[in-house]
Formats: C-alpha cells, sequence, structure tokens
C-alpha cells in the first residue's frame, strides 16, 4: 500500500514538473526569443496612456482620434489643447496597473528607454508583454483550482495543459491587449460564483462569494466596458438562483453603478455624453461604416448612425459568432461541447446549475457583441468569448469522459482510459507546435538584435530612432498609425481624416494653439490595408498620398510621385514637400520643413 502510494506521489511529481518546465520554456521563449513586440493598435494606444499616467499627466493621450477631438470641442465650446489630450475611448483599469510597473521600473523617462542602435525591437513593448504573460498564467492557475473543485484534479490538469498551447492565448498575451487581465478577472468571478452555487446547492448562506463575484466582475468591466455585458448575465442569474431572491442581483448591479459614477462624470465633462468616444465603437455592429472610419472624421453630424436594417445586421453579427465559435474560444475544439453538455444531467446540483450561469453569462456576451460588433481578425480588442474557454472546455471534457467511458472496448482495457485526452491535447496544441520550429528559427537568426519586428507595418526603430528625432515635442505628426507613433516615438499624433476639409481644419487649429503640424506619416498600416479600391475607399482624399511610395518605387528609376499630381491635397502637397524614407517607400514621412536626408517629393 506504502510502496504504491508512493509510486502515485512519484507519477503526480513528474507530470506536474514536466508542466511547470513546458511552462517556463514557453514564457521565457515567448518573450524573450519569439518576441517581436507589441502588434495590436489598442494595446500600443494603451500603453503610452500608461506612460502619461505614470509621469503624472493622469489619463491624457498622444493619440488624437479627430471624432474625440469633434466631441471635446463641441462640449467646451472652443478650441481644446492638443497636447494633454484627454482620452474617453479605453477603460481606465488595464492602463492604471501598466502605469504602476511603468513607474516602478522608471519608463516613465523617455531618454532612459530609448532603443539602442541594435535595437530591432522596443524595451517597454516586452515589458508590457511580460505583465500580458503574468496574468495569462496566473489565470491558469486559478482555473485549475476552480475546475478540480467541479470535477477533478485529472480534468482540470488537462484543462491547463490545453491553455497552455493554446496559440490564441500565448497571441493574446504577447500583443499588450487586456485580455490576458480579463481572462484572469473572469476566472475569479466564476470561481467565487461556484463557490456561491456550492453553497446555494448545501442550503448554506451564499451572499459572501457571491458578493465577491460581483466585486471581480466589476473589475472586469472596468478593464473593458464590453465586458458589462458578462455582468448584466450574473445579476440575472444571482437574483433568481441566491436567496433571498433579487437581493444579490441589486447589490451587484449597485456595485457596478458605483464603479461608473466617476468614468461616466468624466466623460460627460469632456465630451457632453456619459459613454465618451469608446459608445461610438457601436458603429462596428450596427453603423453604416467602421469604428476606424467614424473615429477619423472631423464632424460626428457628417456620418450619422444608420440603423436601417438593424435586425439583419444584428442577425448577421450573431452568425458570424456561431460560425466561427471554436476559434473565438480559442480553437480549443472540444470547449464549443460545453452546449451539449447542457443535455447530461450531472449527479451533483452545484455543477448542474453552474453550467447555467456560465451559459446565461455567454448570452448576454453574444447578445452584447451582436450591437457592437467582433470581426474574426486575429487579435479583435472585442473578442470577448475566449473568456469563457477554460471553463466550456471543462464541461465538454467532462462530457467526452462520460462517453468515452461507457465504451465497452474501454471498459475492458483500462490502458485507453486516457486516450482520449492524449488526441484532445494533440489536436489543439497543433498549432503552437506547428508554427515553433520557424519561429524559433527566426527568434535564434536575430537573437542579438532582441528579435525581429512586427514589420509590416510596424517597424519600431524607424519611429523611435528617427522619427522622434526629426519632430520637436511641441510639434504634432498626422499618420495612418497614430498609435505606433505616440508609443514608440513618443509624439503627439493626429489620426489621418479622410477628407481635405477635416486635415484642413486640424491644421489650422495645431497651429493657433503653437503646436504646428510637423508633417505626415505613412505606413503599411494604409497602403497595406487591402487593394487599391479599398484603400481609396478608407483614405478618400488622401489616397494619392498614402499610395506615393508605392508608385514612386513601382516606376523606379526614374520614379515619379502622385501625391502633387490630385487636386484635392495638391496644396497639402506643396506644404508638406520633404519627403523621408524611413523604410524604403514603405515607410514615408512627408515634413515642412527639411532633415538632414530628407528629398523633396515632388518633381523639379
Amino acid at each position: 500500500m506504502k510502496q504504491s502510494f508512493s509510486h502515485f506521489d512519484i507519477g503526480i511529481l513528474i507530470r506536474r514538473s514536466l508542466f511547470f518546465l513546458i511552462l517556463i520554456i514557453l514564457t521565457l521563449g515567448n518573450i524573450f526569443t519569439l518576441f517581436r513586440g507589441l502588434n495590436a493598435p489598442q494595446a500600443m494606444d494603451q500603453a503610452q496612456i500608461a506612460r502619461e499616467i505614470a509621469r503624472g499627466n493622469g489619463f491624457t493621450t498622444k493619440m488624437i482620434r479627430p471624432v474625440a477631438y469633434y466631441q471635446a470641442e463641441k462640449k467646451e465650446k472652443h478650441s481644446v489643447a492638443l497636447i494633454g489630450f484627454q482620452d474617453t475611448y479605453h477603460s481606465p483599469l488595464n492602463p492604471l496597473l501598466n502605469a504602476a510597473v511603468l513607474k516602478l521600473i522608471g519608463a516613465d523617462d523617455s531618454a532612459s528607454w530609448q532603443m539602442n542602435d541594435n535595437e530591432m525591437v522596443y524595451p517597454l513593448d516586452r515589458i508590457i508583454a511580460t505583465v500580458c504573460t503574468l496574468f495569462f498564467l496566473m489565470a491558469i492557475g486559478v482555473n485549475y483550482l476552480l475546475i478540480s473543485r467541479i470535477f477533478d484534479a485529472k480534468i482540470a490538469g488537462v484543462a491547463a495543459i490545453l491553455m497552455l498551447f493554446c496559440e490564441s492565448f500565448w497571441n493574446y498575451s504577447l500583443s499588450g491587449l487586456p485580455q490576458m487581465l480579463m481572462l484572469l478577472l473572469f476566472s475569479c468571478g466564476i470561481y467565487f460564483v461556484y463557490r456561491a452555487v456550492e453553497a446555494a446547492a448545501e442550503g448554506r448562506l451564499a451572499m459572501t462569494p457571491a458578493i465577491i463575484a460581483g466585486v471581480f466582475f466589476t473589475l472586469l468591466a472596468l478593464t473593458h466596458w464590453m465586458t458589462v455585458w458578462i455582468a448584466l448575465g450574473y445579476i440575472v442569474f444571482a437574483a433568481i438562483a441566491f436567496r433571498p431572491r433579487g437581493m444579490v442581483g441589486i447589490m451587484v448591479l449597485g456595485l457596478l453603478l458605483l464603479a461608473a459614477i466617476g468614468p461616466v462624470l468624466r466623460n460627460q465633462g469632456i465630451t457632453g455624453t456619459p459613454f465618451g468616444t469608446a459608445f461610438l465603437t457601436l458603429y462596428n455592429g450596427l453603423g453604416n461604416a467602421s469604428e476606424d472610419n467614424v473615429m477619423r472624421i472631423i464632424d460626428l453630424e457628417a456620418e450619422p448612425l444608420v440603423t436601417d436594417g438593424l435586425i439583419a445586421k444584428i442577425l448577421r453579427n450573431t452568425l458570424l459568432q456561431a460560425t466561427h465559435i471554436i476559434p473565438f474560444l480559442g480553437g480549443i475544439v472540444v470547449a464549443p461541447l460545453f452546449f451539449i453538455s447542457l443535455l447530461h444531467p450531472f449527479k451533483r446540483a452545484a455543477i448542474a446549475t453552474f453550467r447555467w450561469a456560465i451559459l446565461l453569462m455567454w448570452i448576454t456576451t453574444a447578445f452584447g457583441l451582436a450591437f457592437f460588433g467582433i470581426t474574426t481578425a486575429a487579435l479583435d480588442p472585442n473578442q470577448l468569448h475566449m473568456l469563457f474557454a477554460p471553463i466550456m472546455t471543462a464541461y465538454g471534457l467532462a462530457f467526452i469522459s462520460i462517453l468515452w467511458s461507457r465504451l465497452d472496448f474501454v471498459a475492458s482495457t483500462p490502458e485507453l482510459r486516457n486516450v482520449h485526452h492524449f488526441l484532445i491535447i494533440g489536436v489543439c496544441a497543433l498549432p503552437l507546435v506547428l508554427a515553433l520550429p520557424q519561429k524559433v528559427r527566426t527568434g535564434m537568426q536575430l537573437r542579438d538584435r532582441g528579435g525581429f519586428p512586427n514589420w509590416p507595418p510596424y517597424y519600431a526603430p524607424a519611429l523611435n530612432r528617427q522619427l522622434k528625432g526629426y519632430v520637436p515635442e511641441k510639434q504634432i505628426v498626422v499618420s495612418d498609425q497614430p498609435w505606433a507613433v505616440a508609443w514608440y516615438a513618443d509624439r503627439v499624433c493626429i489620426w489621418l481624416p479622410p477628407t481635405r476639409e477635416g486635415f484642413q481644419k486640424l491644421e489650422t487649429l495645431a497651429y493657433d494653439l503653437q503646436t504646428p503640424i510637423a508633417g505626415i506619416l505613412i505606413t503599411p498600416s494604409s497602403h497595406g490595408s487591402g487593394n487599391i479600391a479599398e484603400v481609396a475607399n478608407r483614405y478618400k482624399d488622401f489616397t494619392a498620398l498614402v499610395l506615393d511610395g508605392r508608385v514612386l518605387l513601382a516606376t523606379y528609376p526614374p520614379g515619379f510621385t502622385i501625391c502633387d499630381k490630385s487636386a484635392r491635397i495638391q496644396e497639402i502637397a506643396k506644404r508638406y514637400v520633404y519627403r523621408q524614407d524611413l523604410v524604403g517607400m514603405d515607410m514615408v514621412y512627408y515634413s515642412e520643413k527639411p532633415t538632414r536626408t530628407t528629398n523633396r517629393s515632388s518633381n523639379e
């Protein structure tokens, strides 16, 4: 008996040691050898806001959305300073946490984190990604504790392995987006939801764990406004499931409203609307234009929210979520089986009841995304389904395990009891495993330079070492990737408007505020965003400027330009006549004054 127990302990020790070894290898490898820098606009935007907070400048931003300026100007009824501009787009918690880290390491001093000549990846990118990765690893731990409490250590271990080998989780961890913080908070929230469900099933008072869960869902809502839909699902469940009926739901709703008072009053004071610029993300789901197009306009009344065909738009977004549910759940193929497991009569009341809490929160989330929109892009900032992936995976694994154990050949052959777990892990880990060799080769080749940047469209050395030197601190850049300029170059940058009138209005405002526009930066974020028709639809009057570098390269030698040939922006092209190629003709800076190496952009 003692010998068997000893062997059992050794087996567990070996498996857990192997798991932690792989965890450490993947973590260090992704953060150092394989890391290519941040690659999500919202991540860079939140990072530069965090740096401003660390500097003591409050929740200000160096990325100016023209529509946000329109809101602020309309509210104040006069011009608003472009330097120290208040942000009302992002939720506060993730930038605040990043600000604390940046302050701790001295990142508020830009000069201390200037890129060296041999660096290809911005060092602060790695700091932001490390914070996100730590949240991810903590989320694995919380989910292991939760799932082992619901089912058993075996299912919890398999779920933890699936999380560790999930390529989508790692992509979000390294992107700098707040999804991993959200995953941690959501996992903590549902852990206490289950504790409350357990208490209710045993006839005990569920108030304390239910309220603690509400605190975590409130923090979740302060990390991403869209997660309010998750909290609403929990409020409905709590009002029904916990006694006294409705009391817990009312208290959690009170927590949400209390936490919202500060941001709502601030948004109202800055933009004149309680939801600030963040509300305009509704254009992704129900509008007649994308969010990006709306953010770049200088007059919101010129692009009103059209609700024609509202039902069709909601159905379209709902079908998109239904047909892409596997990739939305991190590519873990067993996770969608959660919905089939709803038909299984689990013996324990707590397990059976808890799945309805998960379903209700997922339904309200899907409903919210049907209005605000979600895309199939690799790093969609509205990706909330992946928060449900670990717990849905647990139910899916439990359901498959029950069916597997009932097969005659499995019952008669004990060696086959865990084969289904190995098959599931193999299938789900395949995308990560297949991509690793090429990533490792690339990372090892460039390890002396800190990795290979996410090019195209981002090239931190050009912005941090070159553009930053071209633009004085009190001057402004206009660009198609203002988030990257604000983060890497540490300069105020306006998102390139689609029309000449919009640009000229901002140019005049900047000049009157004694913070003139120094130049225009064009990158693959615009000319690489689609075919010529799509680029022309997005950038309208500035299409010629966006395509200028590509045309010059295509016609070289001798090469000719087209930005000065467009009647709509001819005057603008004549003002910003000096061309500086930062990364060939793929990233070009058009300046009003010559730099040390600029050339004239028009034919002479």
